[in-house]
């Protein structure tokens, strides 16, 4: 018999191999990847206080993408026990003045914070500036900070919110396509929220959604600062460039970022 030479020999070894793992790859069944899952110390704001009122924006078309945000399953406010712990606090305080909380955002995953980055780096897409962003130019956004890689909604005790006078009136559904009127513009002209005047409306990409604008004047400045006062007292802290945007502290997950969707599957006791 003739023998083959060596490197011929290693050749049909390796190509042999080759073959067998193949066959058991394509044979082998496909396994499913587990979808994230949250901590055991994240909650259902509704499960903790279920008349704080939630209009989460970003699983609507209602919101500066113009279309439901990826991430976002449900419309469903989660956050780490201690924030939504502190919230309920907030809202004993609120409701004999008058008033309720109501949440537009929560936690928010890593997946959307990368939508908004595409959305931002798509120049063409301007369907929803006229109400959003009327007089910032998109190519700004990440400059001026409106837009960002990373957001503390990610590690689960941010939340954007404002205040609601009671009793409480349904906000009607936003349409596609109805026409848009600047986030600025006096309360009677912009979209009807059900929320108080707070001089500009939620997701205002404008100066004058800096909580201490000074041009913002009379019973809008004093509802900012009852929010402010309200929910600082309990331990959280303002982003100064935006009234809504509160963080409880001290975080339970300070330089964590997750990525589980926003539904109560990932939440302990539903998996």
């Amino acid at each position: 018999m003739t023998l083959l030479p060596r490197t011929v020999r290693a050749l049909v070894t390796t190509l042999t191999a080759l073959l067998t793992l193949g066959a058991a790859t394509a044979t082998a069944p496909a396994r499913a990847t587990p979808a994230p899952e949250a901590p055991a110390d994240f909650v259902a704001l509704r499960d903790v206080d279920p008349t704080i009122l939630e209009e989460i924006r970003y699983a609507t078309p209602h919101n500066f993408v113009g279309e439901p945000v990826e991430g976002y399953r449900q419309p469903l406010c989660l956050l780490t026990r201690p924030a939504a712990e502190a919230l309920h606090r907030a809202q004993k305080r609120l409701r004999p003045q008058g008033y309720t909380l109501k949440v537009y955002d929560c936690y928010r995953p890593q997946r959307a914070v990368d939508h908004f980055v595409r959305w931002a780096e798509d120049l063409d897409d301007q369907r929803m500036k006229t109400e959003f962003y009327p007089r910032v130019d998109k190519t700004r956004l990440f400059e001026d900070g409106y837009i960002a890689e990373k957001s503390g909604h990610s590690r689960g005790s941010t939340m954007d919110l404002t205040l609601v006078e009671l009793p409480a009136r349904p906000t009607r559904p936003y349409v596609p396509g109805e026409p848009l009127v600047p986030c600025y513009a006096p309360k009677d002209e912009r979209f009807p929220d059900n929320s108080v005047d707070m001089g500009t409306g939620y997701d205002c990409f404008d100066t004058l959604a800096h909580t201490d604008d000074p041009r913002v004047t009379g019973a809008p400045r004093a509802r900012r600062q009852l929010l402010k006062s309200t929910l600082e007292g309990l331990g959280f802290v303002n982003l100064a460039e935006e009234w809504w945007h509160y963080t409880y502290q001290p975080e339970p997950y300070p330089g964590t970022y997750f990525d589980f969707p926003v539904s109560r599957a990932p939440l302990p006791g539903k998996r």
